[in-house]
């Protein structure tokens, strides 16, 4: 009895967990049911654009010496030929055949296909892009039902989520990378770009060429961000996306008004921290001549400490009350300027006019 007794016990040990490892097995982890929530409609971007033959003078002597094409690396004749260039991203169905993607994807191509996973293609056409935030909306031609990504709020994420970026690079479809965010509120001067108007949501998931437009997803499958770009040599690993409540802002005021207001009052601003007071103090670095910020007052080295009725503490602060009050309304601005404190009123204009002086 001493010797069959343990043997019945330890018999029912082993067979036990074997029936917690199939359960185990048979379900689906996280990153499969938000894949499976939102896969479906991600789409590829194929765009063609045409490039006509290049004008030179009549009376010109390039092409008549060969020497002078060899030095300077050209192969003229070939160039100036007409022909078509091919490229491809991503985006994601956001609304009845309305597509989310990246200004940079579609940016001045003569036509567009949108391919579904069922394998469909269909043409599509711009609605509207905006290259300061890199954003553009497409219009399927087709008729649905059309699969609709769920969105998230990206205002309620955090460093250390998961963050599934999903996207077609290089042309394979649906491809899916994990990783976790790694920093909010990432400013894109910070990564040497001075031409775009863009916060970002910073991630190491793998993110390649083709998946600029896919989504990036949380742990739920919903989008909270679009993603945008890599950061190649030094720091190469990390990726960043657009957030997702930033997107949908500057989707629907494409889809509403077929462009952006982007208020501004022509400065650049600097991020300068203090040790020894353990703060950070936002200075300006240049200010755009005849700009509303020139014509108000504000000049080079001056702090900002007040934006409307925001205190600042960041570049971002003085961006986001700018952005809040709009155009063509006074705001109040207190700086300090050496040892003084001024007060003083601007009137933010959009960019574009800034662009055009």
């Amino acid at each position: 009895m001493g010797i069959i007794y343990p043997t019945n016990v330890i018999s029912q040990q082993l067979t036990k967990p074997k029936i917690n490892e199939f359960n185990i097995s048979s379900e689906k982890s996280f990153i499969t049911k938000a894949v499976e929530r939102t896969g479906s409609s991600v789409v590829t971007i194929d765009t063609q654009r045409y490039v006509k033959k290049r004008k030179l003078p009549r009376n010109s002597q390039i092409f008549l010496d060969p020497y002078f094409e060899r030095f300077f690396g050209l192969d003229l004749p070939k160039e100036n030929q007409p022909r078509i260039e091919q490229s491809q991203g991503s985006g994601f169905i956001f609304a009845d055949g309305l597509v989310m993607t990246n200004a940079h994807v579609v940016n001045r191509s003569d036509k567009v296909i949108v391919g579904l996973t069922n394998g469909k293609k269909l043409k599509a056409k711009l609605i509207g892009q905006d290259f300061f935030t890199d954003l553009a909306v497409l219009k399927i031609e087709g008729t649905g039902p059309w699969p609709k990504a769920k969105l998230g709020d990206s205002n309620k994420i955090k460093v250390g989520d998961w963050a599934i970026a999903v996207g077609n690079p290089f042309g394979l479809e649906n491809t899916v990378t994990l990783g976790i965010i790694s920093n909010l509120n990432r400013n894109v001067t910070q990564l040497g770009i001075y031409d775009k108007k863009l916060e970002l949501i910073q991630t190491d998931a793998a993110i390649n060429p083709g998946n600029s437009g896919g989504p990036l997803l949380n742990s739920n499958g919903e989008v909270i961000g679009i993603n945008t770009l890599i950061r190649s040599g030094p720091g190469a690993g990390l990726s960043f996306a657009i957030p997702i409540n930033k997107a949908k802002e500057i989707a629907y005021q494409l889809i509403n008004r077929g462009k952006v207001i982007h208020p501004m009052i022509g400065i650049s601003l600097i991020d300068e921290s203090n040790s020894e007071r353990n703060n950070t103090a936002v200075k300006v670095g240049y200010v755009v001549p005849n700009s509303p910020a020139e014509k108000s007052g504000i000049m080079v080295n001056d702090i900002i400490i007040k934006v409307g009725n925001k205190d600042i503490e960041t570049a971002s602060d003085v961006i986001t009350a700018i952005s809040k009050n709009g155009i063509n309304k006074k705001i109040n601005i207190l700086l300090k300027r050496r040892n003084k404190f001024i007060s003083l009123q601007v009137i933010p204009t959009d960019i574009t006019n800034l662009q055009n002086k």
